[in-house]
């Protein structure tokens, strides 16, 4: 392998029609002295900016004012910005007449507020595997956590049973559309189905889903649906939960504060009751506009990147077939439609000794750990008979080439013939090179 920055082949380039992001021509330093065009293979946990967010951003930054009540010009720019994106996430997601857009920090902000907003009562079916943003909210409710089955028809027929046993009273099931650990997609339109027999709602987390395929609350059937900005490449701190108003109307603020309060007196308070009742003190606008951004970038271009990212896959699946030793994690037994997600296992080798030798040496960014799907990881590892309770994840994205994908590969087969040329130590948990002569980039020193 020559450790240099590419030459400027097919391989190594985007293919027209696919967004820009920022940091695409980024190199960083290896241990060994070189640098290399960094191959950021950890998009599912966040991913980088998108060009036109970026710049979107930058015009915006001027005319960046207060929102809702302030007369001036830039406030009344501002508040347009704001208040305009909400349309732009109902476009996005396909959502239905009276669907109401609550802005949050990110997936797991919007799990919790929902959450806060369930009727007493309710019962609420989850995947024991999914992510825990979507599986630790539901303090108040009946929680009924079933195993996920081997299979998408047996899947089906568990949400089914769950909700037959379920008490008398509302009822939700909490789904999410692609796995964060596995990249496989789960039988949405089919468990929606069956929750509408049992009369009960479907919350989506699309924190996976929404930056790899188009999405539709209409066509989906789904109540609700959850997003981050950071994964949309708009890492602003901005997310979503947008759905049917009722339950969100009635529920108690999720904060109380400035923007949720309609009236103040002296012994009360009347609380707004459309979305900002729930968007208590200064909104992150900027962070909101950057995720709308993304969003219609996304709309513009869903089949071209589709199309990019389902190459990539088979090409990275077909290489990682070829390492010895190496077990993919997956939920179910049969191939199933999935995105740019792969997470796996390498006889002989910890996934973050593994990590961090492939970012010292051949200059990539993945993924190790449990993936914040702790359950899921564990239960996955335990089928393939590695020891440890951890795995290596790669993800990819839309600055993702064929040749990082193929160096990758490369690095993992050199690794497991012949091991690494660096040492390594385990510093509090983490592996890290000893010594680790790569200077930080120059912003970091000033």
């Amino acid at each position: 392998m020559t450790l240099a920055l590419e030459s400027r082949t097919a391989e190594s380039v985007v293919p027209k029609g696919i967004p820009a992001v920022a940091g695409a021509g980024l190199e960083v330093p290896l241990v060994t002295g070189e640098r290399i065009g960094y191959a950021n293979l950890d998009h599912a946990a966040s991913a980088p900016c998108l060009d036109a967010v970026r710049r979107a951003v930058d015009e915006f930054l001027p005319w960046y004012a207060s929102v809702h009540r302030g007369a001036g010009f830039a406030s009344q720019v501002s508040t347009k910005v704001y208040e305009g994106t909400r349309d732009v996430l109902r476009r996005f997601v396909g959502a239905r007449t009276g669907d109401t857009v609550v802005f949050t920090r990110n997936t797991t902000d919007s799990f919790n507020l929902l959450a806060r907003a369930v009727p007493r009562n309710t019962s609420v079916v989850v995947f024991d595997t999914e992510h825990h943003a979507a599986l630790l909210p539901w303090k108040g409710a009946r929680v009924h956590r079933i195993p996920t089955p081997r299979t998408r028809l047996a899947a089906v027929s568990a949400v089914d049973s769950a909700l037959a046993g379920c008490a008398e009273g509302p009822r939700l099931v909490v789904l999410t559309g692609a796995s964060n650990v596995t990249g496989e997609l789960l039988p949405v339109a089919e468990i929606a189905a069956v929750a509408r027999r049992h009369g009960a709602r479907i919350a989506l987390d699309a924190a996976q889903l929404a930056p790899h395929r188009r999405i539709s609350l209409r066509a989906l059937d789904v109540d609700y649906v959850a997003l981050s900005g950071h994964k949309l490449y708009a890492p602003f701190g901005a997310g979503a939960l947008i759905g049917r108003a009722d339950w969100l109307r009635a529920a108690d603020p999720y904060l109380a504060g400035g923007g949720a309060s309609k009236l103040v007196t002296e012994q009360s308070v009347v609380w707004n009751s459309g979305p900002e009742r729930h968007e208590a003190g200064s909104p992150n606008t900027v962070g909101v506009y950057a995720l709308g951004v993304a969003c219609r970038t996304f709309a513009e271009h869903a089949d071209a990147v589709e199309a990019h990212e389902s190459a990539l896959l088979a090409r990275l699946r077909r290489g990682l077939a070829a390492v010895p030793g190496l077990s993919e994690l997956r939920l179910f037994d049969a191939e199933v439609d999935r995105v740019g997600t792969v997470s796996f296992v390498l006889d002989g080798f910890q996934p973050g000794w593994l990590a961090a030798v492939l970012s010292a040496e051949y200059g990539i960014g993945v993924r190790d750990g449990a993936f914040c799907a702790h359950i899921a990881t564990r239960r996955l590892i335990g089928d393939t008979g590695a020891e440890g309770r951890q795995a290596l994840r790669v993800s990819l994205g839309l600055g993702t080439t064929a040749e990082h994908v193929d160096r990758l590969v490369l690095a993992l087969r050199q690794i497991v013939a012949r091991g690494p040329r660096w040492t390594y130590h385990d510093d509090g948990g983490r592996w890290a090179p000893s010594p680790d002569p790569r200077e930080l980039p120059p912003f970091l020193s000033a």
